[in-house]
Order: C-alpha cells, then structure tokens, then sequence
C-alpha cells in the first residue's frame, strides 16, 4: 500500500498503537468478566458466551453511532455491494473463527501457550499482505514485524508441566489456527476498504454485525449457551460487558482506520502490541507484580514497534 502522505503515515500509526492500547484495556476486562459470576460457573462456556455478548454490545454501540449520525443506511447500502461482501467474509475469519479456534486452542493448552503462538498473526498478516496486496514491504519493517512478535511471544510465554502429548499438539493446531484467521481478516478488511465508497466506521459496523449474528444464530445456539446469556444479562456484570463493547469499538475503529492508512501488515503490528498494554493495566488497576520477563518483553515490543513505525516514511 503506498501511503498518501507523510500526515497520513503519523496518524496511521498512532490509530494503530492507541487500538493496542484500547484492546489491552479490553481484554483485561473480559478476563474479569469471565472470573465474575454467573460466568465462572460454567468454565467451558463462558469464553464463547462473553466472546457473543462482548460483540454483540459493541454492534450495538456502533450501530448506534451510525444511526445518530445518521449514515446507517450507508452501512446497509455498503452491505449490498462486492466491498460489503468481502468485509463480511473477514469478519467471519476474523470473529468466530479466529475466536472459536483460539478458546479450543485455550481448552487443550492453556492460556498462556494459545496466547503466545496466536501472537504470531501480524507475520501472517504481513506475508499474506505483501502476497495478495502487493503491499510494499522494506527490510526496516520485516525486521520490525519479526523482533514485535517475538517479544509478545516473550510477554505472554509462562513456562508449565504440560505433558507433550496428542493433545497438546491439537491445541497448538487451534492456535495456529487463530493466528491464521486474524492474519486474513487484516488482509480481508484492507481489500474490503478500497474504494472512496468505503469508510472504516462502515466496515467496523458490518464487522460487529456480522460476528455478533454468526455467534448468536450458530455458535451460542449450538452450544446452548442462551441460559448463561440470560443469566448475565440479569445481573450486575451485564454494564461492565457493555463497557467492554465500547472498548472493542474503539479498538476495532482504529485499527481497520490504522489498516485503511497503513496496510495491514503495519497496522496488525501495531495492534499486537495490546499484550503489553494489557499487562501494564493489570500492574496498575490489579497489582500484578513486575518481571524481569516484562521488563525483556515489553522494550524488544516497543523496539520492533519504532522498527514498523519508521519504516512508513519510506
């Protein structure tokens, strides 16, 4: 992707390292809303269920925006087009796939190993960009995009006694997995975005949408998951998954802004930063000691960053 300008480069790139920030702070929310009740009753449903309701609230939050400014009608307008088209189909890499693989990849793993390896999604973003997109890709920003996942690699990696077995190996499949569909849904979206007719806001609309109804009409349905969504929305937690919508709004806004400037094989880098600012919320609001570890992995993160961010101006 040749970008425009210099101006449009900056901002680009500051969309994508303020996503990371709100994704941060959204997932550290989440990660307390599923330890909340009714939610920690049922562990193998609860990921999926607060996975739904989380973009479900943020559908409806953008939705909202659309219909006040009113250009919701755009929205479905696009919806009719071949643009509108491919966005559905990144969403759906992007949101359930993405998603339903990476809890099964939780399941057989653990949170920490599903984590690191799906981490490795901005790579694949960035060689399925270069590949399909003829995205324009320097030595500075191949080199940035690598040591950014090593470092999350290294912030999200906790050493445990997990034998190495069958099933370890099907969980790393699952990871991988998900690493794949986010890395397609960058792509997707970027390709979704051409064209003056398209706006970021548009796309993030039929984004939330589209995975909200996929969650709701096959996943939840299947899994009968509708007791629990009952049960959550009957209760106390249900305005802190609202808040955790708003925040996966503003994630998913500036990140496909950052794509729809960037590429997206920078603007998933930036993103994937999010584990660092996840880690700092939990030091500060929870109280989570410092590591070394932290320490290693958050400067080599912030070094592979400043690595994609420089290489724009070329």
């Amino acid at each position: 992707m040749n970008v425009k300008s210099n101006k449009q480069a900056k901002i680009g790139m500051g969309l994508g390292a303020t996503s990371a920030v709100a994704w941060g702070v959204d997932t550290v929310v989440i990660g307390i809303i599923i330890a909340s009740t009714p939610f920690k009753q049922s562990i193998m449903l609860a990921p999926i269920i607060a996975a739904f309701m989380h973009d479900f609230f943020s559908a409806l939050w953008v939705t909202l925006l659309m219909i006040i400014k009113g250009e919701f009608i755009n929205v479905l307008k696009l919806l009719k087009t071949k643009n509108g088209a491919i966005l559905v189909l990144g969403a759906l890499s992007g949101g359930p796939l993405a998603m339903t693989f990476y809890f099964f990849g939780i399941q057989y793993v653990g949170v920490t190993y599903a984590a690191s390896i799906s981490s490795i999604f901005p790579g694949i973003g960035a060689v399925l960009a270069f590949t399909f997109l003829k995205e324009k890709m320097n030595r500075r920003a191949w080199l940035g995009i690598m040591i950014s996942i090593t470092g999350v690699i290294i912030l999200a990696y906790m050493p445990s006694k997990l034998d190495v077995d069958s099933q370890f190996f099907i969980g790393i499949l699952f990871s991988l997995g998900a690493a794949i569909f986010w890395g397609l849904e960058g792509v997707i979206g970027a390709w979704g975005m051409k064209g003056d007719d398209v706006v970021p806001l548009y796309a993030i609309n039929i984004r939330q949408m589209t995975s909200a109804l996929c969650y709701g009409l096959f996943i939840v349905s299947f899994m009968h998951g509708y007791p629990l969504v009952l049960e959550a929305v009957s209760s106390k937690i249900v305005w802190l998954i609202a808040m955790a919508g708003l925040l996966g709004t503003a994630n998913y806004s500036l990140y496909y802004m950052s794509i729809n400037l960037i590429g997206a094989a920078r603007g998933q880098s930036l993103n994937n930063t999010y584990v660092f600012w996840a880690i700092v919320t939990e030091i500060i609001f929870i109280g989570t000691p410092v590591s070394l570890q932290f320490v290693i992995g958050a400067a080599i993160v912030l070094i592979g960053s400043i690595l994609v961010s420089g290489s724009a101006k070329e």
